[in-house]
Protein backbone atom coordinates (compact mmCIF):
# COMPACT_ATOMS: atom_id res chain seq x y z
CA UNK A 1 0.00 0.00 0.00
CA UNK A 2 1.65 3.21 -1.22
CA UNK A 3 0.60 6.45 0.46
CA UNK A 4 1.29 10.16 -0.15
CA UNK A 5 0.66 13.09 2.22
CA UNK A 6 -0.14 16.67 1.22
CA UNK A 7 -0.14 19.34 3.94
CA UNK A 8 -2.06 22.42 2.76
CA UNK A 9 -1.64 25.92 4.16
CA UNK A 10 0.29 29.14 3.63
CA UNK A 11 1.21 29.16 7.31
CA UNK A 12 3.27 25.99 6.87
CA UNK A 13 5.41 27.40 4.08
CA UNK A 14 5.84 30.78 5.77
CA UNK A 15 7.20 29.14 8.89
CA UNK A 16 4.40 30.46 11.10
CA UNK A 17 3.25 26.94 11.97
CA UNK A 18 5.26 23.71 12.11
CA UNK A 19 3.65 20.75 10.35
CA UNK A 20 3.29 18.11 13.07
CA UNK A 21 0.58 16.21 11.21
CA UNK A 22 2.84 14.63 8.61
CA UNK A 23 5.29 13.06 11.11
CA UNK A 24 2.35 11.77 13.16
CA UNK A 25 0.74 10.10 10.15
CA UNK A 26 4.09 8.83 8.89
CA UNK A 27 4.73 6.98 12.14
CA UNK A 28 1.35 5.26 12.01
CA UNK A 29 1.73 4.47 8.33
CA UNK A 30 5.08 2.83 9.02
CA UNK A 31 3.70 0.94 12.03
CA UNK A 32 0.95 -0.50 9.83
CA UNK A 33 3.50 -1.79 7.34
CA UNK A 34 2.46 0.60 4.57
CA UNK A 35 4.85 2.68 2.48
CA UNK A 36 4.94 6.47 2.58
CA UNK A 37 6.31 7.31 -0.85
CA UNK A 38 5.86 11.09 -0.92
CA UNK A 39 4.96 14.08 1.21
CA UNK A 40 4.80 17.80 0.47
CA UNK A 41 3.51 21.15 1.65
CA UNK A 42 1.58 23.49 -0.63
CA UNK A 43 0.16 27.01 -0.48
CA UNK A 44 -3.54 27.79 -0.30
CA UNK A 45 -3.50 28.14 -4.06
CA UNK A 46 -5.91 26.16 -6.28
CA UNK A 47 -3.32 25.46 -8.99
CA UNK A 48 -0.73 24.29 -6.44
CA UNK A 49 -3.23 22.05 -4.65
CA UNK A 50 -4.57 20.55 -7.88
CA UNK A 51 -1.08 19.84 -9.20
CA UNK A 52 -0.03 18.23 -5.91
CA UNK A 53 -3.15 16.05 -5.77
CA UNK A 54 -2.83 14.81 -9.35
CA UNK A 55 0.87 14.11 -8.88
CA UNK A 56 0.25 12.22 -5.64
CA UNK A 57 -2.51 10.11 -7.19
CA UNK A 58 -0.05 8.99 -9.87
CA UNK A 59 2.45 7.90 -7.22
CA UNK A 60 0.16 6.32 -4.64
CA UNK A 61 -2.80 4.11 -3.86
CA UNK A 62 -3.96 6.52 -1.16
CA UNK A 63 -3.47 10.27 -0.81
CA UNK A 64 -3.94 11.97 2.57
CA UNK A 65 -4.46 15.73 2.69
CA UNK A 66 -4.62 17.98 5.74
CA UNK A 67 -5.77 21.58 5.98
CA UNK A 68 -7.77 24.05 3.95
CA UNK A 69 -11.17 22.87 5.19
CA UNK A 70 -12.16 25.84 7.35
CA UNK A 71 -14.95 28.32 6.62
CA UNK A 72 -12.75 31.27 5.65
CA UNK A 73 -12.05 32.43 2.10
CA UNK A 74 -8.50 31.01 2.05
CA UNK A 75 -9.82 27.51 2.78
CA UNK A 76 -10.29 26.26 -0.76
CA UNK A 77 -9.50 22.55 -0.54
CA UNK A 78 -13.13 21.43 -1.03
CA UNK A 79 -13.53 23.48 -4.21
CA UNK A 80 -10.29 22.09 -5.68
CA UNK A 81 -11.28 18.52 -4.87
CA UNK A 82 -14.60 19.08 -6.59
CA UNK A 83 -12.67 19.98 -9.73
CA UNK A 84 -10.35 17.02 -9.38
CA UNK A 85 -13.13 14.47 -8.82
CA UNK A 86 -15.77 16.06 -11.09
CA UNK A 87 -18.21 17.11 -8.39
CA UNK A 88 -19.99 20.12 -6.95
CA UNK A 89 -20.65 21.41 -3.46
CA UNK A 90 -23.99 20.46 -1.91
CA UNK A 91 -25.56 20.95 1.51
CA UNK A 92 -25.20 17.94 3.85
CA UNK A 93 -27.65 17.91 6.76
CA UNK A 94 -25.61 15.36 8.72
CA UNK A 95 -22.60 17.68 8.67
CA UNK A 96 -24.79 20.63 9.73
CA UNK A 97 -26.15 18.58 12.63
CA UNK A 98 -22.62 17.64 13.68
CA UNK A 99 -21.49 21.28 13.58
CA UNK A 100 -24.48 22.36 15.68
CA UNK A 101 -23.68 19.57 18.16
CA UNK A 102 -20.07 20.73 18.49
CA UNK A 103 -21.13 24.34 19.06
CA UNK A 104 -23.78 23.36 21.59
CA UNK A 105 -21.32 21.24 23.57
CA UNK A 106 -18.88 24.14 23.70
CA UNK A 107 -21.53 26.71 24.58
CA UNK A 108 -20.87 28.71 21.41
CA UNK A 109 -23.26 30.56 19.12
CA UNK A 110 -23.39 29.43 15.50
CA UNK A 111 -22.72 31.98 12.75
CA UNK A 112 -23.43 31.92 9.05
CA UNK A 113 -19.79 31.45 8.07
CA UNK A 114 -19.42 28.29 10.17
CA UNK A 115 -22.62 26.87 8.70
CA UNK A 116 -20.85 26.74 5.31
CA UNK A 117 -18.92 23.75 6.72
CA UNK A 118 -22.01 21.72 5.78
CA UNK A 119 -21.29 22.33 2.08
CA UNK A 120 -19.41 19.26 0.85
CA UNK A 121 -18.54 17.74 -2.56
CA UNK A 122 -21.26 15.43 -3.87
CA UNK A 123 -18.55 13.07 -5.14
CA UNK A 124 -17.21 12.09 -1.70
CA UNK A 125 -18.24 9.98 1.26
CA UNK A 126 -18.53 12.17 4.35
CA UNK A 127 -17.03 11.00 7.64
CA UNK A 128 -18.15 13.09 10.58
CA UNK A 129 -15.48 14.97 12.52
CA UNK A 130 -16.05 14.00 16.15
CA UNK A 131 -13.76 16.69 17.55
CA UNK A 132 -14.32 19.66 15.22
CA UNK A 133 -16.54 21.23 12.59
CA UNK A 134 -14.67 20.51 9.34
CA UNK A 135 -15.94 17.24 7.81
CA UNK A 136 -13.60 14.47 6.72
CA UNK A 137 -14.06 13.54 3.05
CA UNK A 138 -13.27 10.19 1.42
CA UNK A 139 -12.94 10.22 -2.39
CA UNK A 140 -12.50 7.22 -4.69
CA UNK A 141 -11.59 7.29 -8.38
CA UNK A 142 -9.86 4.85 -10.74
CA UNK A 143 -9.08 2.47 -7.86
CA UNK A 144 -7.37 5.30 -5.95
CA UNK A 145 -8.43 6.93 -2.66
CA UNK A 146 -8.00 10.48 -1.39
CA UNK A 147 -8.85 11.38 2.20
CA UNK A 148 -9.18 15.06 3.11
CA UNK A 149 -8.78 15.82 6.83
CA UNK A 150 -8.69 18.99 8.94
CA UNK A 151 -5.32 20.56 9.63
CA UNK A 152 -5.90 21.20 13.34
CA UNK A 153 -3.51 18.67 14.92
CA UNK A 154 -5.88 17.54 17.69
CA UNK A 155 -8.68 16.90 15.20
CA UNK A 156 -6.42 15.29 12.61
CA UNK A 157 -4.80 12.91 15.10
CA UNK A 158 -8.11 11.63 16.43
CA UNK A 159 -9.54 11.35 12.92
CA UNK A 160 -6.58 9.56 11.40
CA UNK A 161 -6.10 7.15 14.29
CA UNK A 162 -9.71 6.21 14.95
CA UNK A 163 -11.52 6.74 11.67
CA UNK A 164 -9.09 6.57 8.75
CA UNK A 165 -6.48 3.95 9.68
CA UNK A 166 -9.15 1.26 10.34
CA UNK A 167 -10.75 2.00 6.96
CA UNK A 168 -7.40 1.80 5.17
CA UNK A 169 -6.66 -1.52 6.88
CA UNK A 170 -9.99 -2.90 5.71
CA UNK A 171 -9.43 -1.59 2.19
CA UNK A 172 -5.95 -3.10 2.08
CA UNK A 173 -7.23 -6.49 3.24
CA UNK A 174 -10.04 -6.47 0.68
CA UNK A 175 -7.72 -5.58 -2.19
CA UNK A 176 -4.74 -7.77 -1.47
CA UNK A 177 -5.93 -10.33 1.04
CA UNK A 178 -2.72 -9.55 2.89
CA UNK A 179 -2.42 -10.51 6.54
CA UNK A 180 -1.98 -7.61 8.96
CA UNK A 181 1.60 -6.73 9.83
CA UNK A 182 2.68 -7.66 13.36
CA UNK A 183 5.39 -5.88 15.34
CA UNK A 184 7.78 -6.41 18.21
CA UNK A 185 9.61 -3.48 19.85
CA UNK A 186 12.86 -3.20 21.81
CA UNK A 187 14.63 -0.25 23.46
CA UNK A 188 18.44 -0.43 23.40
CA UNK A 189 21.45 1.58 24.49
CA UNK A 190 25.17 1.12 24.02
CA UNK A 191 24.90 0.21 20.35
CA UNK A 192 24.26 2.34 17.26
CA UNK A 193 22.38 1.57 14.07
CA UNK A 194 25.38 0.55 11.97
CA UNK A 195 26.76 -1.74 14.68
CA UNK A 196 23.41 -3.42 15.12
CA UNK A 197 22.94 -3.81 11.38
CA UNK A 198 26.33 -5.52 11.05
CA UNK A 199 25.46 -7.79 13.96
CA UNK A 200 22.14 -8.82 12.44
CA UNK A 201 23.74 -9.47 9.03
CA UNK A 202 26.59 -11.56 10.43
CA UNK A 203 26.92 -15.10 9.00
CA UNK A 204 26.14 -16.72 12.37
CA UNK A 205 22.89 -14.80 12.96
CA UNK A 206 20.12 -17.43 13.04
CA UNK A 207 16.99 -17.57 10.94
CA UNK A 208 14.44 -16.05 10.89
CA UNK A 209 16.15 -13.10 12.62
CA UNK A 210 18.60 -12.60 9.76
CA UNK A 211 15.78 -12.29 7.21
CA UNK A 212 12.99 -10.51 9.12
CA UNK A 213 12.38 -6.81 8.44
CA UNK A 214 14.01 -4.54 11.03
CA UNK A 215 13.09 -0.85 11.41
CA UNK A 216 15.68 1.38 13.08
CA UNK A 217 14.06 4.21 15.05
CA UNK A 218 16.82 6.27 16.72
CA UNK A 219 15.74 8.43 19.66
CA UNK A 220 17.57 10.90 21.88
CA UNK A 221 19.80 8.77 24.08
CA UNK A 222 18.65 5.34 22.93
CA UNK A 223 17.69 3.23 19.94
CA UNK A 224 14.20 1.87 19.36
CA UNK A 225 13.98 -1.23 17.17
CA UNK A 226 10.88 -2.68 15.54
CA UNK A 227 10.71 -6.18 14.09
CA UNK A 228 8.00 -6.63 11.42
CA UNK A 229 6.38 -9.82 10.22
CA UNK A 230 2.92 -11.02 9.17
CA UNK A 231 3.35 -14.41 10.87
CA UNK A 232 3.05 -14.53 14.67
CA UNK A 233 5.16 -17.67 15.19
CA UNK A 234 7.99 -16.30 13.04
CA UNK A 235 7.89 -12.96 14.84
CA UNK A 236 7.95 -14.65 18.25
CA UNK A 237 10.95 -16.77 17.28
CA UNK A 238 12.83 -13.81 15.83
CA UNK A 239 12.08 -11.72 18.93
CA UNK A 240 13.53 -14.39 21.21
CA UNK A 241 16.63 -14.59 19.01
CA UNK A 242 16.96 -10.81 19.12
CA UNK A 243 16.81 -10.82 22.93
CA UNK A 244 19.46 -13.55 23.13
CA UNK A 245 21.73 -11.76 20.65
CA UNK A 246 21.53 -8.27 22.21
CA UNK A 247 21.43 -9.29 25.86
CA UNK A 248 21.87 -6.45 28.34
CA UNK A 249 21.90 -3.82 25.62
CA UNK A 250 18.10 -4.14 25.77
CA UNK A 251 16.73 -2.15 28.68
CA UNK A 252 13.01 -2.39 27.87
CA UNK A 253 10.54 -3.82 25.39
CA UNK A 254 7.31 -2.66 23.85
CA UNK A 255 6.24 0.38 21.86
CA UNK A 256 6.91 2.88 24.63
CA UNK A 257 9.37 5.44 25.92
CA UNK A 258 11.89 4.83 28.72
CA UNK A 259 9.71 6.96 31.01
CA UNK A 260 6.66 4.82 30.27
CA UNK A 261 8.67 1.66 30.91
CA UNK A 262 9.93 3.09 34.21
CA UNK A 263 6.46 4.06 35.41
CA UNK A 264 5.12 0.59 34.60
CA UNK A 265 8.01 -1.12 36.40
CA UNK A 266 7.68 1.07 39.49
CA UNK A 267 3.92 0.45 39.59
CA UNK A 268 4.33 -3.32 39.23
CA UNK A 269 6.78 -3.36 42.13
CA UNK A 270 4.74 -0.97 44.33
CA UNK A 271 7.56 1.58 44.40
CA UNK A 272 7.43 5.38 44.46
CA UNK A 273 9.70 7.99 42.87
CA UNK A 274 10.91 11.53 43.48
CA UNK A 275 13.51 13.67 41.68
CA UNK A 276 16.04 16.33 42.62
CA UNK A 277 17.21 18.28 39.60
CA UNK A 278 19.82 20.95 39.11
CA UNK A 279 21.09 21.13 35.53
CA UNK A 280 18.00 19.41 34.05
CA UNK A 281 15.81 22.06 35.65
CA UNK A 282 12.73 19.89 36.19
CA UNK A 283 12.83 18.17 32.80
CA UNK A 284 12.84 14.70 34.39
CA UNK A 285 9.77 15.65 36.41
CA UNK A 286 8.13 16.99 33.25
CA UNK A 287 8.94 13.83 31.30
CA UNK A 288 7.48 11.61 34.03
CA UNK A 289 4.36 13.65 34.72
CA UNK A 290 3.55 14.02 31.01
CA UNK A 291 2.52 10.36 31.06
CA UNK A 292 -1.02 9.47 32.23
CA UNK A 293 -0.97 7.40 35.42
CA UNK A 294 2.33 8.78 36.69
CA UNK A 295 0.62 10.07 39.84
CA UNK A 296 0.41 6.47 41.06
CA UNK A 297 4.19 6.33 41.50
CA UNK A 298 5.50 9.91 41.43
CA UNK A 299 5.48 12.02 44.60
CA UNK A 300 7.27 15.17 43.51
CA UNK A 301 10.44 17.06 42.69
CA UNK A 302 12.86 19.66 44.00
CA UNK A 303 14.57 21.84 41.40
CA UNK A 304 17.64 22.56 43.53
CA UNK A 305 19.35 24.82 41.02
CA UNK A 306 21.36 26.85 43.53
CA UNK A 307 23.72 25.56 46.20
CA UNK A 308 21.45 27.14 48.81
CA UNK A 309 18.50 25.02 47.63
CA UNK A 310 20.65 21.92 47.67
CA UNK A 311 21.69 22.66 51.24
CA UNK A 312 18.42 23.94 52.69
CA UNK A 313 15.82 21.84 50.84
CA UNK A 314 17.44 18.42 50.57
CA UNK A 315 20.24 18.51 53.15
CA UNK A 316 23.34 18.43 50.95
CA UNK A 317 26.43 18.95 53.13
CA UNK A 318 27.88 22.42 52.33
CA UNK A 319 31.37 21.16 53.15
CA UNK A 320 31.10 18.57 50.38
CA UNK A 321 30.03 21.27 47.92
CA UNK A 322 33.11 23.29 48.88
CA UNK A 323 35.40 20.26 48.76
CA UNK A 324 34.12 18.42 45.66
CA UNK A 325 32.04 21.06 43.86
CA UNK A 326 28.31 21.14 43.18
CA UNK A 327 28.93 18.99 40.10
CA UNK A 328 30.19 15.85 41.80
CA UNK A 329 29.06 12.33 42.56
CA UNK A 330 29.17 13.12 46.27
CA UNK A 331 26.62 15.89 45.85
CA UNK A 332 24.49 13.82 43.44
CA UNK A 333 24.32 11.02 46.01
CA UNK A 334 23.18 13.37 48.76
CA UNK A 335 20.63 15.01 46.47
CA UNK A 336 19.08 11.62 45.66
CA UNK A 337 18.96 10.57 49.28
CA UNK A 338 17.74 13.96 50.46
CA UNK A 339 14.81 14.22 48.09
CA UNK A 340 13.78 10.60 48.78
CA UNK A 341 13.68 11.42 52.47
CA UNK A 342 11.78 14.65 51.89
CA UNK A 343 9.22 13.10 49.52
CA UNK A 344 9.12 9.76 51.39
CA UNK A 345 9.77 7.68 48.26
CA UNK A 346 11.43 4.32 47.68
CA UNK A 347 13.40 5.56 44.66
CA UNK A 348 14.82 8.83 43.47
CA UNK A 349 16.86 10.41 40.69
CA UNK A 350 19.21 13.38 41.00
CA UNK A 351 21.14 15.43 38.45
CA UNK A 352 23.80 18.09 38.87
CA UNK A 353 25.92 19.26 35.99
CA UNK A 354 26.91 21.83 33.40
CA UNK A 355 24.41 22.17 30.54
CA UNK A 356 26.30 25.10 28.96
CA UNK A 357 27.16 27.06 27.05
CA UNK A 358 29.06 28.57 29.99
CA UNK A 359 29.99 27.19 33.38
CA UNK A 360 32.83 24.85 32.42
CA UNK A 361 35.70 24.45 34.88
CA UNK A 362 39.01 22.56 34.62
CA UNK A 363 38.22 18.87 34.50
CA UNK A 364 34.49 19.54 34.15
CA UNK A 365 33.65 20.60 30.59
CA UNK A 366 30.22 21.54 29.31
CA UNK A 367 28.11 18.39 29.15
CA UNK A 368 29.40 16.98 32.43
CA UNK A 369 26.46 15.64 34.46
CA UNK A 370 26.53 13.65 37.68
CA UNK A 371 23.49 11.42 38.09
CA UNK A 372 22.41 9.84 41.35
CA UNK A 373 20.08 6.84 41.54
CA UNK A 374 18.49 5.65 44.78
CA UNK A 375 16.56 2.38 45.07
CA UNK A 376 15.64 0.21 48.05
CA UNK A 377 18.99 -1.53 47.48
CA UNK A 378 21.08 1.62 47.96
CA UNK A 379 22.33 4.74 46.20
CA UNK A 380 24.79 5.00 43.32
CA UNK A 381 26.15 8.02 41.49
CA UNK A 382 28.32 8.40 38.41
CA UNK A 383 29.66 11.12 36.14
CA UNK A 384 28.49 11.25 32.52
CA UNK A 385 29.45 13.38 29.54
CA UNK A 386 26.92 14.44 26.93
CA UNK A 387 27.49 16.20 23.61
CA UNK A 388 25.32 18.92 22.12
CA UNK A 389 23.91 22.31 22.93
CA UNK A 390 22.17 23.20 26.20
CA UNK A 391 18.80 21.70 25.24
CA UNK A 392 20.43 18.52 23.93
CA UNK A 393 22.52 18.05 27.08
CA UNK A 394 19.41 18.44 29.23
CA UNK A 395 17.41 15.98 27.12
CA UNK A 396 20.19 13.39 26.98
CA UNK A 397 20.83 13.64 30.71
CA UNK A 398 17.10 13.20 31.34
CA UNK A 399 16.90 10.08 29.20
CA UNK A 400 20.08 8.61 30.66
CA UNK A 401 18.89 9.17 34.23
CA UNK A 402 15.58 7.43 33.56
CA UNK A 403 17.31 4.48 31.89
CA UNK A 404 19.78 4.18 34.80
CA UNK A 405 16.92 3.83 37.28
CA UNK A 406 15.20 1.31 34.99
CA UNK A 407 18.37 -0.79 34.93
CA UNK A 408 18.81 -0.52 38.71
CA UNK A 409 15.43 -2.05 39.55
Amino acid sequence: MKISIIAIGDELLLGNVVDTNTPFMASLIDACGWQLVHSCQVHDDPCDILFAVKDALKRSDIVLTTGGLGPTKDDITKQVLCECFNGKLIFDQSVADNVHRIFAERGLVMNELTETQAMVPDCCKVIQNMTGTAPIMWFEKDNKVLVSMPGVPREMRYTFTNQIVPRIKQLNAEKSGAKPMLHSFFLLEGINESELNMLLQAPNTPQPLNTIHVAYLPQTGYLKIRLDCDDNDTLTQASLQFEQLLGDKIFAGGDQTPAQALIDLLYQNHLTLSTAESCTGGNIAHTITSIPGSSAIYNGSVVSYSNEMKINAINVNPEDINLYGAVSTQVATQMAEGVAQLAKTDCSISTTGIAGPGGATPGKPVGTVCIGIKTPNGTQSATHHFNGNRAEVIERATTRAIILLLRSL
